[in-house]
């Protein structure tokens, strides 16, 4: 367990579970009332306050507007982050000063490219919002500012004010699984499944939860997916969700089967066609594979994503044994990258290619280069992005430097590591700071140690798969297999795949 970040989350965080949820249905609807959080000059609250979702009160005066906002978070539930961006920016036009509107269009914008410009409208506004509003958008806005403390302090406020609201329980059940608060968010969205059985966004959540967890279950990730399809038939994702979890299970047969199906659906549906190109990847028909992520990079939208089809394509070259040709088709992108000034992408194509490099002094150059980039604000990038990273290139520092006994190197990125998780407060990060502690503890043969600190990160393959070596290092043969089970189940054309399938503790 994360101990610089877990423990403030634990108390910032309540979770409506169990009897507590149970006691949260009892109540009657929350009433519209003024709150501690009302900034000053923000209007008070009046019987004509349009309600969002039948319930949060928000500054609109327009039924259009407020309508639009609810299509853009239900479109962002269902992962139509296109759509859902563009119903926001409907908002923002019906309304030029909805807050919640610029709010929802930057959160939605995020997980592509990110919309800075309306994160700062947002902010902006908040005088002109309701109390309830005003909490919404400060959440949605200190998160991409990687500012965790007011952002969970909102959260829980919403969470007190709306505990039966499946919107405010939906997104911070997600938000805890993105920050790989794993058991909590699994426990968050079963509940919330008790209240809607056949809510879309929860079933889909659970669907990956089941089986990115420390307990995998294919079978319950599958069935939870399968209902997804169900209940959501005219869209998409739930198609895409089983294409990805199939793979990651090891069938890659149904995997195909059912990225084809969400591309029936809709034939654009950029993650789709980029999934067939990753299950043909595993499944070493490297020609299919390219022409595939071909056809991805004629459905991409942005650069960011056009820029990762390319990346995934240039990977292959790694899998086929071609590793110099690899090596210069990273280098090429990166030009492309740089040109496009494409700061996400730059990062992803910056820590493969340190990763792949040729040798130890390579990577660790490249390492460097990158590290100093990512110090500052980078243009195009938010906060968190920037900051998750800038934590995975450290912990990639401490790795390959403990794997080469320089631990003079190890040491420095492990203190950096330290001092931003406490800086930040962000969960991700000091994952990445233990996860960097394990590496160096395995090296200097603190078994017991390590295990206890690669444990923290189990969304990496090469993490696992060394606690997984320290495991049976120290005898314990159980404990070496669970995670090796559990490894397994992390089955993608990645990097830290790619890397610990070399070692053939994993299967391609």
């Amino acid at each position: 367990m994360n101990r610089i970040c877990r423990k403030g989350l634990a108390l910032l965080v309540p979770l409506f579970l169990g009897g507590q949820l149970a006691h949260a249905q009892e109540q009657h609807a929350p009433r519209v009332q003024e709150t501690k959080s009302r900034a000053a000059g923000a209007p008070r609250l009046t019987a004509s306050h349009l309600l969002l979702f039948g319930s949060i009160p928000v500054s609109t005066r327009s039924v259009e507007a407020r309508k639009a906002a609810e299509l853009a978070i239900n479109k962002y539930e269902a992962v139509l982050l296109g759509d859902a961006m563009v119903h926001a920016t409907h908002a923002t036009e019906l309304d030029h000063n909805f807050a919640l509107g610029y709010a929802v269009l930057s959160f939605a914008s995020r997980r592509g490219v990110p919309n800075e410009a309306a994160m700062n409208r947002a902010k902006a506004l908040l005088p002109l919002a309701t109390p309830d509003e005003q909490l919404m958008v400060r959440w949605m806005t200190s998160l991409q500012d990687r500012n965790l403390l007011p952002a969970i302090a909102s959260m829980n406020d919403l969470l007190r004010r709306y505990p039966k609201d499946k919107h405010v329980l939906y997104l911070t059940s997600e938000w805890l699984y993105l920050q790989e608060d794993f058991e909590r968010s699994q426990k968050m969205m079963e509940s919330l499944r008790d209240l809607d059985p056949n809510y879309p966004p929860v079933l889909n959540m659970l669907g990956y939860s089941y089986i990115e967890s420390g307990h995998p279950d294919a079978a319950k990730a599958v069935a939870a997916l399968k209902h997804y399809a169900e209940v959501e038939p005219s869209s998409p994702n739930p198609e895409d969700s089983l294409g990805e979890v199939l793979r990651y299970a090891g069938d890659d047969e149904g995997s195909l089967q059912h990225y084809g199906a969400a591309l029936q659906v809709d034939p654009t549906f950029f993650t789709s066609q980029l999934g067939l190109g990753d299950t043909l990847t595993l499944m070493g028909k490297f020609d299919d594979a390219r022409f595939e992520y071909d056809k991805a990079l004629l459905v991409s939208e942005n650069d960011r994503d056009l820029l990762h089809a390319l990346y995934q394509k240039a990977l292959i070259y790694f899998w086929e044994g071609k590793a110099e040709q690899g090596r210069a088709a990273l280098a090429e992108l990166a030009t492309q990258a740089a040109e496009k000034k494409e700061p996400n992408a730059q990062a992803e194509i910056g820590l493969g290619a340190a990763m792949l490099a040729a040798d130890y002094s390579s990577e660790l150059q490249q390492l460097h280069a990158l590290e100093e980039k990512l110090q500052n604000a980078v243009e195009g990038m938010n906060g968190a992005d920037r900051g998750g990273a800038l934590a995975n290139v450290l912990s990639e520092e401490a790795r390959v430097a403990a794997q080469h006994g320089d631990h003079a190197e190890a040491d420095q990125a492990i203190s950096k590591l330290a001092q931003f998780a406490a800086k930040s407060g962000d969960l991700v990060v000091g994952n990445h700071y233990e996860t960097a502690r394990g590496f160096q503890l395995l090296s200097q043969g603190d078994l017991s140690g390590a295990v206890e600190q690669l444990s923290a990160n189990r969304r990496s393959p090469l993490a696992v798969q060394q606690m997984a070596t320290a495991q049976q290092e120290a005898g314990d043969k159980k404990a070496a297999e669970e995670s090796l089970y559990e490894l397994k189940y992390q089955r993608a054309p990645t990097v830290e795949w790619y890397l610990a399938s070399l070692s053939g503790s994993v299967k391609r």
